[in-house]
């Protein structure tokens, strides 16, 4: 794919429960549905939306989880993503939240249709369990930023003031 890379803003959630596990759904692109990967809640934004109103209607579209932006606090991590998919080569720039929720049951009945045709499982990830994973796990750093985030040290992450840790620049997915 050589085309100029389509420029997408996103908003995601690093969603963690009680147990320290983070909410990753598993998905492909539908031009290569052999090719599995672990992704983060969250989506490109709508016009005219803030990241943070982006954050809380995806997490309510693909979690039924209903959040405010509020709820939702500072960015926590940003980063630029490129990656194929369905026939497009996008250039996602992205901003993460973190949101404590305790676990409870997904309900994805908000996925829109292509959210249903490239999206088939999701499931609660301990840190340990990411390490391992014997698929892809996007981002790629979400071991090393949930280690950080969910460490004694990492302090009120996500709320009024947090900094925000950057990405180690661009990376493929």
């Amino acid at each position: 794919m050589t085309e100029v890379p389509l420029r997408r803003s996103a908003a995601r959630v690093i969603l963690v429960d009680e147990a320290d596990r983070v909410l990753l759904f598993r998905g492909w692109d539908p031009v290569t549905p052999e090719v599995r990967y672990w992704f983060t809640v969250g989506g490109g934004l709508r016009d005219g939306e803030s990241a943070a109103e982006g954050a809380a209607r995806e997490v309510a579209e693909e979690t039924g989880l209903a959040v405010t932006p509020a709820d939702l606090g500072a960015p926590v991590w940003r980063d630029v993503a490129e990656f194929p998919f369905d026939g497009h080569r996008y250039r996602q720039e992205q901003v993460f939240f973190l949101l404590r929720a305790p676990a409870f049951e997904i309900d994805t009945a908000g996925f829109d249709p292509v959210e249903r045709r490239s999206i088939d499982t999701h499931r609660w990830w301990t840190v340990t369990e990411l390490v391992a994973a014997d698929e892809p796990v996007y981002p790629r750093d979400l071991p090393e930023l949930m280690a950080r985030l969910l460490s004694p040290a990492g302090g009120e992450i996500g709320g009024a003031g947090a900094a925000v840790a950057d990405g180690k620049g661009i990376h493929s997915c």
